[in-house]
């Protein structure tokens, strides 16, 4: 009982500085607000004056160059990050791979999926205090929901009664909670052996997320380094162990490995922050229909593909290919490759799950 009191004290500090960072982030936000304001202002005339301008070429005034797009990758320290993702990618070939390998080898679907549910029912207290500061009531009634039916019912996590009963789990740390505050990434830096991030997103994870963790908390204030490691690598490897695959695909299909990584780390945040509302993505094809009798139909070949198809996946709307043919898209997309399929199953990894599950 005395090691329980000293780990529900020490959570106060936590909160307190969660509140404060909170503040700091709107005061920040609203002190941008007028500087912000006017720059829209001076965009609105200078775009009116251009409108204005005659449209004789001979007559018109020359325009200043477009900035590269390398000016849009937000990457000043591209030299260093890229050394620092080289040695990663060396410790995920060698170590984290090997035993990400043989995890899955030893281990069948359905225990791994077990571990997996405890792990993320253990993080149910530090998505819960982000979903309260970044004022979402009906995220944090779902995540508490779905606390206390995996707990009891579900054995301790192992099984995933709250996706069974239709609630849905999501992702939040306090690197979104500064996100949705207004605060940006900064600059976009790749972190030794805990990969891509940004000063938001690390100072959130890495610095105030532990606060709202009891279990962690016990841990450090019991000096149990063993569990506490335990649990870290048991999260990586697991972890790893389902974009293990995926990894390997955009390696072998993408040009610069490098680049393609943080592009995907982009979206993937861009969707948590935003809560996955009105994300674009090309056209995906239907792999699932090559089993199909119609697929190679003559009148296929002349067919127009489709437009590209804007999904909702706060709604539960997913690419065909995720779900196996649901009644929400029927059509049959032909301009799209492997990498596409790649990016979402990064970008909504949550959605993916749920429906390889359903899959399965």
């Amino acid at each position: 009982m005395k090691e329980l009191r000293r780990s529900l004290v020490s959570i106060f500090p936590g909160i307190r500085l969660g509140v404060v960072a909170v503040a700091l982030a709107a005061w920040a936000a609203g002190a941008n607000a007028p500087v912000r304001a006017a720059e829209a202002g001076q965009t609105a005339i200078f775009a009116n004056a251009e409108a204005q301008q005659p449209l004789d070429l001979a007559q018109a005034q020359p325009r200043p160059a477009a900035q590269p797009a390398d000016d849009d990758v937000n990457d000043p320290f591209e030299p260093v990050n890229r050394v620092i993702f080289a040695f990663n990618e060396f410790f995920l070939d060698f170590v984290l791979g090997p035993i990400s390998q043989v995890y899955q080898e030893v281990f069948p679907a359905i225990v791994r999926e077990g571990i997996r549910n405890v792990l993320l029912n253990l993080t149910t207290p530090v998505v819960l205090a982000n979903d309260i500061l970044q004022g979402e009531p009906q995220r944090a009634l779902e995540t508490l929901a779905r606390a206390v039916v995996n707990t009891t019912i579900g054995m301790g996590g192992i099984v995933d009664m709250g996706a069974e009963f239709g609630v849905r789990r999501h992702n939040e740390d306090f690197g979104q909670t500064l996100g949705v505050w207004g605060v940006g990434e900064i600059f976009y830096v790749v972190l030794p052996i805990l990969g891509p991030s940004n000063p938001r997103d690390a100072v959130g994870k890495l610095l105030v997320d532990g606060y709202f963790d009891p279990l962690g908390l016990w841990f450090n204030n019991t000096d149990r380094d063993a569990e506490k490691w335990a649990r870290l690598g048991m999260k990586g490897v697991d972890e790893y162990s389902t974009v293990r695959s995926d990894l390997e695909q955009i390696k072998k299909t993408s040009i610069d490995y490098y680049a393609a990584i943080r592009s995907l780390y982009r979206q993937k945040r861009a969707a948590e922050i935003s809560n996955g509302r009105d994300i674009k993505l090309p056209p995906i094809p239907d792999l699932g229909s090559i089993l199909s009798p119609d697929f190679a139909a003559p009148e296929a070949a002349d067919a127009v593909p489709p437009p590209a198809k804007t999904y909702d996946p706060a709604a539960g709307q997913v690419p065909d290919l995720m779900v196996g043919r649901p009644a929400l898209l029927t059509e049959k997309p032909d301009a799209a490759s492997d990498s596409d399929q790649i990016s979402f199953r990064f970008v909504h990894p949550n959605l993916v799950r749920e429906s390889d599950r359903a899959r399965d």
